[in-house]
């Protein structure tokens, strides 16, 4: 099986959109990709910026929906996936979080889609499959965060441990399913995953993925980017994200 967790202050922040937002578009991979070395940064390739360019959606979408695939990765392993979660989980972090079997969620995380406001669409569409069409739509409709307590009483954690244990809530839970044998892991993960799928998970990603292109060449979009070339990108999101109340402190409980 496998164990995936972050470094550092949070699990992930998503895609590195700083020289993205501030240049335009310009570069290649971006320094902080969600999963370095196959997640592209999503305004490259095509997505250019200039609202009087033409913007082919059809090379975002070959771009994006490569970045699909390399999260989907962790769906389709015939092994379990733990996600261990610490800190923040924001934005196309997520979908590494989401495309997991399982997550342990510290209780004081964040985990949500800001973009959701301006920007971004979720490419993988995990948000209903986790969560129920009602919950995913009170995360999307909005760009809330949940914290790790919350994501356990929303049933997207499997546990929501506090700091100091999560560590070890997460290694007893691995350990637990290392006594099971490989082969019987294997049948089980599967047999659940064809439900998924037959729910209609594949045609929906393909719907996300074209959004996620739009969402960056709507007038809103191009504000953003604009905003983020003239100030900065961590003021252009410090801009989108305070009349919501919910930028700052990690801890901050925003789901009332």
């Amino acid at each position: 099986m496998l164990l995936l967790s972050g470094r550092g202050k949070g699990f992930c922040g998503g895609y590195d959109l700083v020289a993205t937002a501030e240049g335009g578009g310009a570069g290649e991979f971006g320094e902080g990709a969600a999963m370095e070395g196959t997640a592209l940064d999503p305004a490259v390739q095509g997505a250019n910026h200039d609202p009087a360019a033409t913007w082919d959606p059809m090379l975002d979408y070959s771009m994006m929906s490569r970045n699909v695939r390399a999260f989907m990765a962790l769906f389709d392993c015939t092994k379990p996936v733990v996600c261990k979660v610490h800190g923040f989980c924001v934005a196309g972090g997520t979908d590494l979080a989401l495309c997991s079997d399982l997550l342990v969620i510290e209780a004081g995380a964040k985990i949500g889609y800001p973009p959701a406001r301006v920007w971004g669409s979720p490419t993988t569409s995990m948000w209903a499959h986790r969560l129920g069409p009602q919950r995913a739509k009170r995360l999307l409709f909005t760009g809330d965060c949940l914290s790790g307590s919350e994501a356990l009483e929303w049933d997207l954690a499997i546990e929501a441990p506090p700091e100091a244990e999560l560590d070890a809530r997460t290694e007893d839970l691995v350990a637990r399913i290392a006594r099971m044998p490989a082969n019987q892991l294997q049948m089980m993960k599967l047999l659940i995953n064809q439900q998924t799928a037959g729910q209609g998970l594949g045609p929906t990603q393909v719907l996300g993925t074209v959004f996620d292109g739009i969402t960056r060449h709507t007038s809103e979009g191009y504000a953003f980017q604009q905003r983020a070339a003239e100030a900065g990108f961590k003021q252009a999101v410090r801009e989108r994200d305070e009349p919501f109340g919910d930028f700052g402190g990690r801890a901050s409980k925003v789901i009332r």
